[in-house]
């Protein structure tokens, strides 16, 4: 008599099996991390202070080091990288949207890195053909930002990058450029952070700084 053929039923995996299937993401995640603190230890110790700049009573922290470095320049912007895949969980933007001025001095580069587009918010009469505009305070009065109209597409992720968040009133307006053309916030970036005047608190998107405000008197 012909035994019967075996089950084609299919057979759980190990949890061992399994177990082995995840430790590659989870060892990544690690990698990853360490990189991202190793890095922020080297560009910490590049920065330099200027007391009394640019008036007195004023502790200036200059980032210009980093990028006169190509090591550092390099470090720099895998950290971002780094800085964003960390807190995106993985989820790149469509658009990189930097800051006049300084957030031109690494938002193309880390667009480029991240696969993104790379858009500018600039000041008034600085920027060709239609454009949306946003006001935000100044501690003189108000000022405006613009961007082109065709710069973000509805729909579309965008991450606001600078060099610093201070009031955030700069950074705010930024975001309301972004959802005036229909684009969705995914974030804010920025190297540093002047803690103590809470400018994070006027954002509406998580914000993430690279240097924190360990770099940064209180």
């Amino acid at each position: 008599m012909t035994a019967p053929p075996p089950s084609s039923l299919p057979v759980s995996a190990p949890a061992t099996e399994n177990a082995t299937r995840l430790e590659p993401q989870s060892s990544t995640a690690s990698s990853s991390a360490a990189e991202l603190a190793s890095a922020k230890i080297s560009l910490k110790a590049a920065l330099r202070h200027f007391t009394d700049f640019p008036i007195p009573g004023i502790d200036f922290v200059d980032i210009l080091p980093l990028f006169a470095s190509h090591a550092l320049h390099e470090s720099l912007i895998r950290a971002l990288e780094l800085q964003v895949l960390a807190f995106s969980n993985g989820k790149k933007p469509d658009v990189i949207v930097g800051l006049d001025a300084r957030g031109f001095l690494f938002g193309p580069s880390l667009a480029l890195r991240l696969g993104a587009s790379f858009a500018p918010v600039r000041k008034p009469g600085k920027l060709p053909g239609p454009t949306e505009q946003a006001g935000f305070e100044k501690e003189y009065g108000q000022d405006f930002f613009q961007i082109q109209k065709d710069a973000v597409k509805p729909g579309q992720t965008v991450l606001v990058v600078d060099d610093i968040i201070a009031t955030g009133g700069s950074a705010s307006a930024a975001g309301k450029l972004v959802e005036q053309l229909g684009g969705t916030l995914m974030g804010y970036l920025f190297i540093l952070e002047l803690d103590f005047l809470k400018g994070r608190d006027k954002l509406n998107a998580p914000v993430e700084t690279l240097l924190r405000d360990d770099v940064m008197g209180k």
